[in-house]
């Protein structure tokens, strides 16, 4: 369980505020809709992620998902009106991350994926309903 809440927040916190470009203070919530793409390790063939940032503020705190690293590189929880890094700042290959969390799109999707598991185990739904399929976040071109 404790491993699941790890993931969940690293996974939220990548797509919170990843590759914005901006920190941002606590009176701005950020835009209510995010383009996620890779700048650092970019996948061979990436797929951006469009990720509902007010749809999960609605129902998140900010701290569910954002966190920062102390000078031993160690997860430090959010403080109100810290500034928001980049997620791949310390997700990426350089950077000596844990297996599974070396890179954005790890990272994310291992967050996304633990959060939303256990919000369909919660409510009761079938196995990967609340996420869905990989077009729901990753859209195909028109």
């Amino acid at each position: 369980m404790k491993k699941i809440k790890v993931y969940a927040v690293v996974a939220a916190l990548a797509l919170g505020f990843c590759f914005t470009g901006a920190s941002f203070a606590a009176d701005d919530p950020g835009p209510a809709d995010m383009t996620l793409t890779s700048t650092i390790d970019p996948a061979k063939k990436a797929k951006p992620a469009i990720f509902p940032h007010a749809k999960h503020q609605e129902v998140l705190a900010c701290g569910d998902c954002h966190h920062s690293k102390d000078a031993d590189g160690k997860k430090v929880d959010y403080v109100e009106g810290q500034k928001i890094e980049k997620c791949e700042s310390c997700h990426n290959k350089a950077a000596g991350m844990p297996k599974k969390l070396t890179t954005f799109k790890e990272a994310s999707h291992a967050n996304c994926k633990a959060c939303h598991k256990a919000k369909d185990k919660e409510l009761g739904t079938p196995k990967d309903k609340a996420l869905g399929k990989c077009t729901v976040c990753h859209p195909k071109k028109k």
